[in-house]
């Protein structure tokens, strides 16, 4: 039996597509921790369509597919080109666990949660050949019998970042416009420090990013594996909350055990808007002292923040340019607000009418598809283009990297890789 497991194409956004060496960017772990749970005498390939191109004819038994909700038109184009040809399909992921009975125009069956829980059933049905419609995860998998992923089915040269891993998964906080709480429950679970180690030091080089969503949410945990990563000697970084700052040992272990940079959602400079989207323990009058405290621990910051929530008008973007400018930040990624399927947000602006596209392939977090309470969906737009661009002005750039000599070299690569996406975007038409 052979079985062929897709990643998608990115629709487009700011990170759509794939660098200018013509590789994608990290190695996403989802199909190869599915690859690790298929019986061994199952013949399986993964394609990544963001670098390979899809062969329709492809000698396979059996095609499952996952995709971010930007990616999914690609997803079903590409579910509808080999069930034309006969072939079965099976579709998972977030999306498809938000929007089953969509998904399931296009695919013959199709997975609702954790799909390591059910996939060697599902493999057992079709060979049997009374495939499910739907397979549904009823419980969350646990951390203590995850398989290591099968990394040696892809090919290291097509990623920017190849060794990832995870340590946890879920998040402990319940954001309105995140898909994480809707996908992993109010769950956040731990593997076993050992065995987190042991993965590491399985991989093939030192530069490792941990592709958790919230990797310090457990600070008792997060310390136990910082410690046990400083042998190790690795340079890595992950998604973190804000709360990190708050505890210097925590900090400090970050630092030591090879974390060079953290990914940290501020979301906002407006304490309504945070309060709004059930953020309110990002405090903001904490902001720059927490920024600060990072910094000094040698830690290099990727924020993350949201354009368009409510309380945003189109004086927001100058105020929120000047905060980032002033407040040192080392990258930003900014974000168009997006009503994703099966979130909080998304059932919020469809019960109020908001939502004005539903195209998929624009939820990649770059396009204004509501109606936001305060600007037009024009001036959305237009603002996003222009914090980008002057956020990622040479000038506002040398302040960044120049700021200290640690890291520096990491500091510039990234803002050089991210000025050039920010200026293949359309030239504002307003400024603001």
């Amino acid at each position: 039996m052979k079985i062929l497991l897709i990643l998608p194409k990115h629709a487009g956004g700011f990170l759509g597509g794939v660098s200018s060496s013509g590789k994608a960017g990290f190695a996403r772990l989802s199909l190869t921790a599915l690859a690790a749970v298929t019986p061994e005498n199952i013949d399986v390939r993964i394609l990544d369509a963001r670098v390979e191109e899809v062969d329709y004819n492809a000698s396979v038994d059996l095609v499952g597919i996952t995709g971010l909700t930007s990616e999914i038109p690609n997803a079903y184009e590409m579910a509808d080109g080999f069930r034309s040809r006969g072939t079965k399909v099976v579709m998972g992921g977030v999306h498809v666990s938000a929007l089953p009975d969509e998904a399931l125009l296009h695919a013959d069956s199709v997975v609702v949660g954790e799909a390591e829980l059910v996939w060697k059933d599902l493999i057992e049905d079709f060979r049997q050949g009374y495939l499910k419609k739907i397979y549904k995860a009823d419980d969350f998998i646990d951390m203590n019998t995850i398989a290591a992923p099968r990394r040696s089915l892809l090919n290291r040269d097509m990623y920017t970042s190849f060794s990832t891993l995870q340590a946890t998964r879920g998040c402990p906080f319940k954001c309105d416009f995140c898909t994480v709480t809707t996908f992993f429950g109010n769950t956040y679970r731990q593997r076993p420090v050992e065995d987190v180690v042991n993965e590491v030091k399985g991989l093939s080089d030192s530069n490792v990013v941990f592709l958790d969503d919230n990797i310090v949410g457990k600070p008792k945990y997060a310390k136990e594996l910082m410690k046990a990563l400083i042998p190790l000697k690795i340079k890595w970084g992950s998604q973190g909350s804000i709360t990190i700052a708050k505890d210097d040992e925590l900090l400090s272990l970050y630092a030591q055990s090879g974390g060079q940079y953290i990914f940290i959602g501020f979301e906002s400079i407006s304490a309504e808007n945070l309060d709004d989207v059930q953020k309110s323990w990002n405090t903001i009058e904490n902001y720059e002292k927490a920024i600060n405290k990072i910094h000094d621990a040698g830690i290099d910051i990727i924020g993350s923040f949201i354009l368009g929530l409510d309380q945003d008008d189109k004086s927001s973007f100058r105020k929120m340019l000047n905060f980032l400018i002033k407040s040192g930040i080392d990258c930003v990624m900014f974000h168009v607000l997006t009503p994703l399927p099966g979130t909080k947000l998304y059932d919020k602006l469809e019960n109020d009418g908001r939502i004005i596209d539903r195209n998929w392939a624009k939820y990649h977090t770059g396009a204004a598809v509501f109606k936001p309470a305060l600007m037009t969906p024009e001036e959305l737009q237009e603002g996003y283009y222009w914090i980008y661009r002057e956020f990622y002005s040479y000038p506002n750039m040398l302040k960044r990297i120049l700021r200290s000599p640690k890291n520096l070299i990491y500091r510039a690569a990234i803002n050089l890789s991210y000025r050039r996406k920010a200026m293949k975007l359309p030239k504002p038409k307003l400024t603001f």
